[in-house]
């Protein structure tokens, strides 16, 4: 994890860590490394969730894009993916995010993709950090007409919306499907396009008003919604987070379907049509062994990587495999798009509800879930490198991997997005796992909190 830079951009807390001046700085040094071999003018999107202070630091970043000479389009509210797939539609040298996906309405952040749609490397996140806090190289500042400029586009959502429409070769007609939007970057987007497609929907947190984002709602807050897609009559229902990078499902009777299951049901079909690529499904080291274990029944061969969708990411474009994800409802569709796209994902799982006839609770019995429990230790970024060194904290680690050798696993991660250690433990007996998580996620805060 870098100093500026975690798994997932830049986050924090708007106008106290993540600050306009340090987004204008983001936005100078990343246009620099970004552009800085080209031959022209260049040109950089930017999108953003509906947190409140998206505008403050969109204008902050736009500042430092133009002061370097680049042209700013602005694309409004709109998705994650949107940003991606749109950077590769209008050619443009990078495509910028001011979003902080699942965390409340006071934290928001900054992700970058290049020109190819891509998160960036850790090399290049490295360059921009030393830029920005070691001063390792000077940035030029043009002045007249060099200067850049903004511009709007207005054709940006509706663009995103024709393409994801395109990921399916069926209609949704006769479906009835529950959307949680949570009051984030898909409430206009996910809806239109479960509408054009032919089915009825049924939305709720689709009324954005700055503040409300992921507040007991969306991906990270599902039992309301369970309940409620359970008390109506519907297909399934689908929850995204605040920038639409990730979706989770609902089955008919109101259970929660994680990204392993849907996943695992997209591999699954897609192997049996010969489409699965090298038969092969890369996925994080936090996916439940339940998969792991009916994915060797199938034939289907599991490749893990470290926490992160963009690892996930290297993986496959190493590999050339086509299908990866998280847990979390992250998952890539390689053919389609280059990073996690939660209305894509949903998309190719309604599909295959369709084709199939099956309901949803049947093609998740595709495999059993292992009691799998996560406690966060609260602890201040600062000090999250402190983990590793901490002799009482291994040994109880150790002694935890020893009892659950057989049966379960250990996974101890600094959050690449939070300030907080995330504490992992998979088994056969849930009371059990939760008790001993709780003890060691309670040691980590007396140690390091």
């Amino acid at each position: 994890m870098g100093r500026l830079f975690g798994t997932d951009g830049v986050r924090g807390i708007a106008n106290a860590e993540l600050t306009c001046e340090l987004a204008m700085q983001i936005g100078k040094a990343a246009a620099y490394v970004l552009t800085k071999e080209t031959h022209h003018k260049p040109k950089i999107l930017i999108g953003k969730d509906s947190r409140l202070s998206g505008d403050m630091l969109e204008a902050a970043l736009t500042a430092g894009l133009c002061s370097v000479g680049a042209g700013v389009v602005s694309l409004g509210v709109i998705p994650t993916p949107a940003v991606a797939y749109l950077t590769r539609k209008y050619e443009a040298d990078a495509g910028i995010v001011i979003s902080a996906s699942h965390n409340s309405a006071e934290y928001n952040g900054i992700k970058i993709f290049n020109a190819n749609g891509y998160k960036l490397s850790d090399a290049i996140e490295e360059r921009i950090e030393a830029i920005i806090l070691d001063g390792s190289e000077t940035i030029d500042t043009p002045t007249g007409d060099a200067v850049g400029s903004l511009e709007h586009c207005d054709t940006a959502l509706s663009d995103y919306i024709e393409f994801a429409k395109s990921t399916i070769d069926c209609d949704l007609s006769g479906m009835r499907i529950a959307v949680d939007c949570a009051n984030g970057a898909s409430y206009k987007s996910t809806v239109k396009v479960i509408v054009e497609l032919g089915a009825e929907a049924f939305v709720v947190h689709n009324h954005p008003n700055g503040i409300n984002i992921n507040a007991n709602c969306g991906s990270t807050h599902t039992k309301e919604f369970q309940q409620y897609v359970k008390n109506i009559d519907v297909d399934l229902g689908l929850t995204f987070d605040g920038d639409a990078d990730r979706v989770l499902a609902v089955d008919e009777k109101g259970n929660l379907i994680d990204g392993d299951k849907i996943m695992f049901i997209c591999a699954d079909f897609l192997k049996e049509k010969g489409l699965l690529v090298k038969d092969t499904l890369v996925t994080t080291v936090m996916t439940n062994l339940g998969l792991v274990l009916a994915a060797k029944e199938k034939g289907i061969r599991i490749v893990q990587t470290r926490v992160g969708d963009r690892y996930v990411l290297e993986e496959m474009l190493k590999s050339g495999y086509i299908l990866g994800g998280e847990q979390s409802g992250h998952i890539i569709f390689l053919e389609n798009n280059t990073t996690g796209d939660g209305l894509l994902s949903a998309l190719q799982l309604l599909a295959i509800l369709k084709k199939s006839g099956k309901k949803l609770s049947e093609l998740a019995e595709v495999f059993q879930t292992l009691p799998q429990v996560i406690v966060n230790a609260k602890v201040q970024n600062a000090k999250k490198e402190a983990l590793a060194k901490d002799e009482v904290i291994q040994n109880e680690i150790k002694q935890l991997e020893a009892e659950l050798a057989e049966s379960g696993r250990v996974l101890i991660r600094p959050s690449g997005t939070e300030p907080c250690v995330r504490v992992m433990l998979e088994g056969p007996e849930l009371s059990i796992i939760t008790q001993k998580a709780k003890y060691l996620a309670k040691l980590i805060e007396a140690r390091l909190g």
